[in-house]
């Protein structure tokens, strides 16, 4: 299997499990997967970092994350919480967030993580599982934080997607090589 073909399954499964959940279609477009050899950080923004684990039956671990910017993930957020239309507008300014906005993230980080265990298993990449470990935010021009030794390579996936009517943006989804 190849990064690129590892790197769609999981967005698409991402992207339709919380497609399901806010009950928007989030279409992909422009995918782009490289490996790299450092963590890559959103730009001109501050972005939300869902941590994820990618966990092996022999007990490794290893890490990676996907990269939302937090305005896009706080309207993900209002949608989960049903917040009418209108008013998610102004919720894409906050910066301070409520405990019910924070709770609609993790929700979001789990069904993350959810996606990317069942597409390991629809890749038949037996013995590994997935699982979402936390949400933190991350400044722009800042790579996110989770274990990783630095020099290692990391397969790097962008792909861009759309909120309508808002503008569209990337994601930026990081995993380790599964071999």
């Amino acid at each position: 299997m190849t990064d690129a073909q590892l790197a769609r399954e999981l967005l698409e499964r991402i992207a339709g499990d919380l497609g399901m959940m806010i009950q928007y279609e989030l279409n992909l477009e422009k995918e782009r997967v490289e490996r790299v050899r450092s963590r890559p950080a959103g730009a001109d923004r501050i972005h939300a970092s869902f941590r994820l684990s990618f966990s092996r039956e022999d007990g490794r671990k290893e890490y990676g994350a996907l990269l939302l910017p937090l305005p896009d993930a706080l309207t993900m957020a209002g949608m989960v919480l049903m917040i009418p239309k209108e008013t998610i507008a102004t919720l894409r300014k906050e910066v301070s967030l409520s405990d019910a906005l924070k709770d609609a993230l993790l929700e979001l980080g789990n069904f993350i993580g959810g996606a990317c265990k069942t597409a390991l298993g629809k890749l038949g990449l037996t013995g590994w599982s997935a699982c979402f470990e936390g949400c933190q935010g991350v400044r722009p021009d800042v790579p996110p934080t989770f274990p990783y030794e630095e020099g290692s390579e990391l397969i790097v996936a962008r792909t861009t997607t759309s909120l309508q009517p808002f503008p569209p943006f990337d994601l930026i989804l990081m995993l380790p090589v599964l071999a």
